[in-house]
């Protein structure tokens, strides 16, 4: 236990008085074990994040558009789409939405030249998209039937739309859709499983035929929304083909909205694993110049390593001090690195609004692999060490 002791003080002493060395040694460990922790902790807490939105939004929302394979370039669902939805059991409810081209949106008269080639999505939706979707206004209110009614020439915007737009809550405002003006009476919040409406613009539908699609009487959608049963998402999309289609020659395409989350999820598995080679990859780049540096050591402490041979000092001891020597370097890299890496994840996490996840066992793990590739890139300088004569370290020194 003493000569451990003694060891152990010699191992710390000897790095304590070499401190520039001390740092390039921690820099491999430290580096590769943030960048591991990083990566796993930041796609953990992003995964999180979406099994929480998935949680909140529920994945019993289906999508069903127009195909483009028949109906030209733009392709439109029948007009009593929405009924024949509703025809299907596992549906509860469902909110029909046309997608218009070629509008060019804009805050104001002197800002088309500006928004002229920005691509701002306008969407014709009826009443009850907010409550499939399952999403609340941030102020304002939603279209309503007397808009529908009348042909008003109301708008919803996204919220992000809002902000581009310097749009205050509850502010009279009017923007401008192809040249004329409709008055802004709503502000539509985050919609997470359909991202593009942050940015679009909501007007009734019968307001687009007028303005827009030159159409009388009820405009055809071209995409539906429909909250289904729990646990019947798959049943529910297959059927809606059958029942929209009705052995009619347009095409029906099905999403569940929620595997694209899921798949989202995957992506980020996917970077993860990236990331954490390259982690890796630094770990062991790190673990080289350990043996690099700590060689170079054995070279200028030669004179010390021979006054200690002499002094009766066996082979074994003077490799248990260089082994020592690195597993301190492994043990306080490895916890320099971990708590990096715990900030980075925090950084991510509040900056990206996520969960923040961090698996129990990453922590240990972080440091074992930090002493383990510390001992590994440790072991040739102490057997050089060891090996030394005293004789032979006058020669090096």
């Amino acid at each position: 236990m003493n000569e451990f002791r003694d060891l152990a003080r010699v191992a710390l002493t000897g790095l304590a008085a070499r401190k520039a060395r001390t740092l390039l040694l921690l820099l491999g460990p430290m580096i590769g074990v943030a960048a591991i922790i990083a990566a796993v902790g930041l796609t953990d807490s992003a995964k999180g994040d979406l099994k929480a939105k998935v949680a909140d939004l529920g994945t019993n929302l289906v999508e069903a558009s127009a195909a483009s394979s028949f109906g030209g370039e733009d392709p439109t669902l029948p007009e009593d789409a929405v009924k024949r939805t509703l025809t299907v059991r596992t549906v509860e409810k469902v909110a029909a939405v046309r997608q218009l081209a070629n509008v060019v949106v804009t805050p104001y008269t002197e800002a088309l030249e500006q928004f002229d080639t920005v691509p701002i999505p306008v969407v014709a939706a009826d009443s009850t998209l907010p409550d499939v979707l399952e999403v609340e206004l941030v102020s304002g209110r939603w279209i309503d039937r007397f808009d529908e009614e009348t042909g008003a020439r109301s708008a919803v915007i996204g919220q992000s739309l809002a902000r581009e737009f310097s749009y205050l809550p509850g502010e009279n405002r009017t923007i401008e859709l192809g040249g004329l003006a409709y008055t802004v009476v709503g502000v539509l919040s985050r919609v997470e499983l359909e991202p593009g409406f942050d940015t679009a613009v909501f007007i009734p539908f019968r307001t687009a035929g007028d303005d827009f699609l030159n159409e009388d009487g009820i405009i055809a959608p071209n995409k539906l929304y429909a909250r289904t049963a729990e646990g019947a998402e798959r049943e529910t999309a297959d059927a809606l083909v059958v029942a929209v289609n009705l052995g009619g020659p347009d095409e029906v395409s099905t999403e569940i909205k929620s595997e694209a989350l899921e798949l989202a999820a995957e992506s980020d598995r996917q970077l993860q694993l990236i990331v954490v080679s390259m982690g890796l990859l630094a770990i062991i780049v790190g673990g080289l110049g350990i043996a690099n540096v700590m060689s170079i050591s054995v070279i200028q402490r030669s004179a010390e390593i021979g006054i200690r041979r002499a002094l009766g000092h066996t082979r074994r001891i003077i490799a248990m001090q260089f082994l020592l020597e690195a597993i301190v370097v492994g043990i306080i890299g490895g916890i320099m690195g971990v708590l990096l890496g715990v900030l980075a994840i925090l950084v991510g996490v509040w900056l990206a609004g996520w969960v923040f996840v961090l698996a129990a066992w990453l922590v240990p793990a972080g440091v074992l692999l930090a002493i383990t590739i510390s001992v590994v890139a440790g072991l040739f300088p102490a057997t050089r060490a060891a090996r030394l004569e005293p004789l032979e370290t006058l020669r090096l020194g």
